[in-house]
């Protein structure tokens, strides 16, 4: 008898919107950085992507998918999405605010839609690997089906 496969509620949501995507998992259980991420699953750092979340200083949130090398320029981030200054969120309210842990986090299914940045570098990638929604799972997917899944725009918004 296999044993039953573990479905997130990213996967689930592609699933239902017919979008591809492959995904890999690895032994973890506490929160590890993109970089280990990607050490761990020998993948390229450039075609690893981080999700962050901000608040406005309207107290709006905003979604940010970024790579796992570079840092936000909230500067430029807060311009693209119409505020006057963008924070980091404080780490106690990504669960109740998205539904997902810290290094589980992703862009597709949060508990609500929040408008969503993918930076530009990902168009010219085949694919990128994002969070697969828990820790220890990553999703592999074209950065325009991760862009539709989770209703994102493309931006340049990382420091140069």
């Amino acid at each position: 008898m296999s044993k039953k496969e573990v479905k997130t509620n990213a996967m689930r949501i592609l699933d239902r919107m017919r979008i591809p995507y492959e995904y890999q998992m690895y032994e973890c259980d506490t929160f590890t950085d993109g970089i280990e991420t990607a050490d761990r699953l020998s993948l390229p750092y450039q075609l690893v992507y981080k999700t962050i979340v901000t608040t406005g200083k309207s107290g709006g949130h905003y979604v940010f998918v970024l790579p796992i090398e570079k840092e936000i320029n909230l500067k430029e981030a807060a311009r693209t999405v119409g505020e006057k200054s963008l924070e980091m969120l404080p780490l106690k309210d990504l669960t109740p605010l998205t539904g997902y842990v810290r290094g589980g986090c992703t862009a597709i299914g949060m508990k609500k839609q929040f408008p969503t940045v993918i930076d530009k570098s990902a168009e010219r990638l085949d694919k990128i690997y994002v969070s697969g929604g828990r820790i220890g799972m990553q999703l592999a997917l074209t950065p325009e089906a991760l862009k539709t899944a989770s209703n994102a725009v493309f931006a340049d918004v990382t420091h140069a």
